[in-house]
């Protein structure tokens, strides 16, 4: 293993994290302004449009999703009051609720996922293709 100079990482974070910033603000932006949703919203939306049955559990989205508990938690609330997603109790478990997203919610995620790709894709043709899989 080639060893990697300390500063060269730091760098590498920083503009990592700057383009992370900038392209979350775009999706905000373009989210909001299209759909009212927030990119995270966006994000929960899409983690239960690929699950088995449209559900999750909350501990599983939270993973999923990249954010914590607590942010999850608000975040599902205005999606539950929006009417995009509804929770319910576990059978098996009573301490875990599962997350489903309704037909509104796939409707709204339908909507929504040409805006988030195109800006995902335009950010990427910008960037040189860094978020492009090989």
């Amino acid at each position: 293993m080639v060893p990697v100079d300390d500063d060269a990482l730091a760098a590498g974070w920083h503009e990592l994290m700057g383009r992370y910033q900038r392209l979350t603000c775009a999706l905000d932006r373009e989210l909001q302004a299209g759909h009212g949703l927030s990119a995270s919203e966006f994000e929960v939306l899409q983690q239960l449009s690929h699950a088995p049955d449209h559900s999750l559990r909350m501990s599983e989205l939270a993973e999923s999703a990249h954010v914590s508990q607590s942010a999850l938690s608000r975040l599902v609330s205005r999606l539950e009051v929006d009417g995009l997603l509804q929770r319910s109790a576990c059978t098996q478990d009573r301490r875990s609720l599962f997350v489903e997203l309704t037909a509104l919610g796939v409707t709204r995620y339908d909507e929504a996922r040409p805006t988030q790709r195109r800006v995902l894709r335009e950010d990427t043709q910008q960037a040189g293709g860094c978020l492009q899989r090989e």
